[in-house]
């Protein structure tokens, strides 16, 4: 499976609807926290996010074992008899609540352009744990364009445009901490979870199921400790809307999708999917959000797409050209 040949109108395919659910879902969230004076609680959305991540994992578990006895054979050795891989797993859980919680702080106080482009600060976090915690190393043009977006993401920060619709009052401040929390969270907990998938022989759908619903209960508890007396009050749902409804389902679907993109597309695919997503957030807040572009703002995100197209280009082979040289260095010292 692992080599299995894939058309490219199927990576195209993927390519496209990976940038659909993530332009869409950073706009749909944008707009259900600015649009109403209701708002929803954020905090039920993650724990909401957590229970559906938990049914699809159980339904992809089920056709990959190939029936339901199967399946349950699975959850009762991994799951009941192995306490110990639940409690690694809450790490992520924890991790990954956090980040969820502070992309709503985020969309709640910084235009969904501004956030889909600072949030690609999240490249240059994984990369460093990638480094720390995986022991591997970055190309120079890694290194490099790391450095670039950084870069970017702070000419888009220098000045950051406004949004002529949005009628709820907005800490820009607040949502760049927000947002820099989460890019840590985010590069920490993907690598953390990539060190332990790649710790033993266990199916990642099992492991999925480990994580979910130990974030189920991380998630609950933030449920009633931030929210729990106005829950009691007005009710767990309260203030959902169908854009809430599509947010949470995006944000449920998007995350389980992006692992078939990385099955089977590669990084520069993923890097354009990137960029595109950023264009079409920008296209967007402009018309819903009034979002006034500045040249600040283009510069920024021009150079922030080119860094990630930069960071997915693969590795020179410097082994071939090391032999290479070595035998040419061969030949002059034997003349």
């Amino acid at each position: 499976m692992a080599n299995e040949p894939v058309s490219t109108w199927f990576k195209l395919y993927c390519l496209t609807v990976m940038t659909l659910v993530a332009a869409t879902y950073t706009v749909s969230l944008r707009y259900t926290r600015t649009a109403s004076s209701v708002l929803y609680f954020s905090t039920t959305a993650v724990c909401i996010n957590e229970v559906i991540k938990l049914l699809l994992s159980l339904v992809m578990l089920v056709r990959e074992t190939g029936d339901v006895t199967r399946c349950k054979a699975s959850l009762v050795q991994h799951i009941f008899r192995s306490p110990r891989e639940l409690l690694k797993l809450s790490v992520p859980s924890l991790v990954y609540a956090i980040q969820n919680n502070m992309a709503f702080v985020a969309l709640s106080n910084l235009d969904a352009a501004v956030y889909q482009v600072t949030y690609q600060l999240k490249i240059p976090c994984t990369a460093l744990c990638t480094v720390l915690m995986l022991n591997r190393s970055l190309s120079r043009m890694q290194w490099f364009s790391v450095f670039l977006l950084c870069g970017g993401v702070t000419l888009v920060q220098w000045t950051p445009p406004e949004s002529t619709k949005v009628q709820v009052e907005q800490n820009p401040l607040l949502g760049f901490v927000a947002i820099a929390v989460a890019v840590v969270c985010s590069g920490f907990a993907g690598v953390y979870f990539e060190k332990v998938l790649k710790s033993a022989d266990t199916s990642l759908w099992v492991r999925n199921i480990q994580m979910y619903l130990s974030g189920i209960v991380v998630t609950f508890i933030g449920v009633i400790v931030t929210d729990g007396a106005e829950i009691m009050e007005k009710g767990f749902f309260y203030g959902y809307t169908p854009w809430v409804c599509m947010v949470v389902f995006l944000a449920s679907v998007g995350g389980m999708y992006t692992s078939v993109v990385v099955k089977y597309t590669d990084n520069i695919m993923k890097g354009f999917s990137a960029a595109a997503a950023i264009i079409l957030s920008t296209i967007a807040s402009v018309i819903l959000f009034g979002l006034q572009i500045t040249m600040t703002f283009v510069t920024g995100t021009t150079l922030v797409c080119i860094s990630i197209y930069m960071y997915g280009l693969p590795k020179q082979d410097t082994s071939k050209i090391t032999s290479t040289h070595k035998e040419e260095t061969q030949k002059l010292t034997s003349v």
